[in-house]
């Protein structure tokens, strides 16, 4: 499965930790979405700062 992320809350005033892992994400501004595998590794990083996040599954061939 892929992963349909986009970036909903702004990131000013949060942890550093949390912003580093939304720029690892590829997400550098609002409204920005990005696909990316589903893996342990990308479920772990969305899990930490999913209430800024929308997030959606598309299957493989979309």
């Amino acid at each position: 499965m892929i992963l349909e992320i986009t970036l909903r809350k702004s990131p000013i005033g949060r942890p550093p930790k949390h912003r580093l892992t939304l720029k690892s994400l590829g997400l550098t501004r609002l409204q920005k979405t990005v696909r990316h595998r589903e893996t342990p590794a990308i479920l772990g990083m969305v899990r930490q700062v999913e209430h800024l996040l929308q997030v959606r599954q598309v299957p493989e061939g979309e």
